[in-house]
């Protein structure tokens, strides 16, 4: 008998090379607490940032990456289903058994290229591919500054695809106080786009 637990919401996430890791970080902990499975991808060089950024080294094992995170974030089994670069047999590589959810946070501009081109040479790109295809809900989240005419007209590519352009660019008008205070702001947009119930922040005029 599978005793499995069979979750509501389900989400692809995934967190590339871009500076902001620290958002990542938010954004996956408040999926956890809102009971969300997550199938998370992350590549290469987002476990550098990691390690660069948030004094964070997380093994490059598979399997232990995966026992890494149920302990770290005290999840039950499966609730963080980490994924490799190439897992082209995963359920995010396919239509028919994809979330129709995915947010990728932070995006480097070489994946929203990437993207934007319909390449598919990781499990990143083909996760997005299939979003796109089956019509889901795509949030990327860039932090570049300044962004290049290439970057916009990217940007401008995938918007008009449906996608959810969302730089890492927090507001100021709750008046944060730390660096977890920013963070929250941007976790709680994406958690307000993706229509999942939170009490992350304090909302304009509130």
């Amino acid at each position: 008998m599978n005793s499995e637990k069979i979750y509501k919401q389900k989400i692809t996430l995934a967190v590339t090379g871009a500076s902001g890791s620290g958002y990542f970080l938010r954004l996956l902990n408040v999926l956890v607490e809102a009971d969300v499975q997550i199938y998370l991808l992350l590549s290469e060089a987002a476990k550098i940032v990691l390690k660069t950024e948030e004094n964070e080294t997380w093994p490059d094992d598979i399997n232990e990456l995966n026992e890494f995170l149920q302990k770290k974030y005290q999840t039950e089994e499966r609730q963080i289903i980490a994924l490799t670069a190439k897992d082209w047999f995963s359920p995010v590589a396919s239509g028919s058994s994809a979330p129709d959810k995915m947010v990728i946070c932070p995006c480097s501009c070489g994946t929203l290229a990437s993207i934007a081109q319909g390449l598919s040479n990781n499990l990143i790109e083909r996760a997005a591919d299939v979003i796109l295809k089956e019509r889901g809900q795509l949030i990327i989240m860039p932090r570049e500054t300044p962004f290049s005419t290439i970057h916009l007209r990217n940007m401008l590519t995938l918007s008009e695809l449906g996608v959810t352009v969302m730089p890492l660019a927090p507001g100021f008008y709750h008046q944060p106080e730390s660096i977890a205070d920013l963070q929250d702001f941007m976790a709680a947009r994406v958690m307000d786009h993706l229509k999942i119930p939170h009490k992350i922040s304090k909302r304009w005029c509130e």
